[in-house]
This record gives structure tokens, sequence and C-alpha cells, in this order.
């Protein structure tokens, strides 16, 4: 975060709380991610194993964690596919271009 980028102060809601979020995010941004929280935490309450908000808030974190750490391996995978695409590629050019191709 540089300290010249424009900071907003959006105003969400979750389960009902309003909070003021202070980001250099857009604010439709903070909006989506605001929404996809109260969403996650509404979904492990309507599941009816857990009441409390704030265990049911502590279960969609964990499972929006979740889904962060596949997304990375996800990409991580796919940047491996492609370095070594990329690798193939570059033994099929021409000794004089391989020098100028990058290299991944």
């Amino acid at each position: 975060m540089s300290s010249s980028s424009r900071k907003h102060v959006v105003r969400v809601k979750i389960l009902g709380e309003e909070y003021s979020i202070r980001s250099e995010a857009p604010p439709e941004h903070t909006r989506a991610v605001a929404a996809y929280v109260d969403h996650a935490i509404r979904e492990v309450m309507s599941s009816g194993n857990v009441v409390e908000t704030q265990r049911a808030s502590i279960l969609a974190a964990l499972q929006i964690t979740g889904e962060l750490f596949r997304a990375r391996e996800s990409a991580e995978s796919l940047d491996e596919a492609m370095r070594g695409l990329a690798a193939d590629m570059k033994r099929l050019l021409p000794p004089s271009k391989r020098e100028a191709a990058p290299a991944g």
C-alpha cells in the first residue's frame, strides 16, 4: 500500500450490522467482498448446526480461506504448466530466436 493511493470509506452491512471499511480498493470491490462474507456467514448459520454469530463467522472465515488456498494452488499449477509450455515452445524456436525469447 502506498501512501499516495486514495483511500475510500465504504459503509457495508454484514448480518445486519453496519461497518465502515477504509480501503484502497474501489468501493464496488469492498461492497462485493462484504456481501460475499455476509452470504458465507448466513450459509453457515442456515445449515442449522451453528446459531452463534461469532462461531458462524469463524467457520465462514475457514471456508473462505479454504477457497483462497485452493485458488492459489490452482494458480500455481497453471503457472507451472505455462512455464513448462513456454520452455517447450522456446526449444522449437530457431537457435537465433531462442536468446531473444523471454525465459518465463
